[in-house]
């Protein structure tokens, strides 16, 4: 027997307009999507998404990805998902999983395909981009991502904030990604560097609750929901 082929679509992060034709294309068609969600999370987002281009009669199904960082626990989670595709994918039907921004850039996709390619070596595997989370941000804000030969850093920041002195040191523009809980001490960072002028916050970007800052100091003392979906963008070349 044939065996399905899995579509791994990137959604954007946000607004349904974002997503490419050949993602809507393929939604349209698909009878089987897979769904990431956190147990923080009421309902999945990337499905919220991607709702109105999914066929009617789609059977919907749910992976559940806890947010800890235990990597052997980890892989148990993902071995248990890619078993769900696998059962699907083995009876010849194909598979749609649906992944916030692009399925390649800090996604569970990356993860979920690497448990499904030691189940199934073979698995026939389309994998469609989508819209970064940052291009959309650079979007909203007019705010230039790359610049002639300046560098680009993407940083996900960690409780280590280590890593994001070290990109602002660098110059160019970066990225930080994954604010979450760690906005005040992003905040603080920025301003000890001079470079809180120099940045633009973009919260839900497309999505209902989107919040742009022009002016960072008005994100102190937020509630650390605020952080949650968002990006900052910096041009770390200090002020002359």
């Amino acid at each position: 027997m044939k065996k399905g082929t899995l579509y791994g679509i990137g959604v954007g992060p946000g607004d349904p307009e974002w997503i490419t034709v050949k993602g809507a294309r393929v939604l349209a068609h698909c009878r089987q999507i897979f769904v990431p969600k956190s147990r923080e999370e009421r309902d999945s987002a990337a499905l919220h998404i991607a709702q109105s281009y999914i066929h009617p009669d789609a059977r919907i199904q749910e992976l559940s990805f806890p947010m800890i960082t235990d990597q052997q626990k980890l892989a148990l989670h993902w071995e248990k998902a890619a078993r769900q595709l696998a059962e699907v994918l083995q009876k010849g039907e194909d598979c749609c999983f649906l992944t916030l921004g692009d399925p390649f850039l800090y996604s569970t996709y990356i993860y979920l395909l690497r448990a499904l390619r030691t189940i199934m070596p073979d698995l026939e595997v389309v994998s469609i981009p989508g819209v970064n989370a940052f291009s959309a941000a650079a979007a909203l804000t007019e705010f230039p991502v790359g610049e002639a030969k300046e560098q680009v850093t993407i940083i996900p920041t960690a409780d280590d904030l280590g890593a994001v002195r070290k990109a602002l040191a660098q110059g160019g523009t970066v990225v930080l990604m994954k604010i979450g809980k760690r906005l005040d001490s992003i905040l603080d960072i920025l301003e000890e560097e001079g470079l809180l002028d120099q940045a633009v916050f973009v919260g839900r970007a497309g999505q209902v609750g989107e919040r742009i800052e022009a002016d960072l100091h008005k994100l102190r003392a937020e509630t650390p929901t605020t952080g949650y979906l968002s990006i900052i963008l910096v041009h770390a070349e200090r002020p002359r």
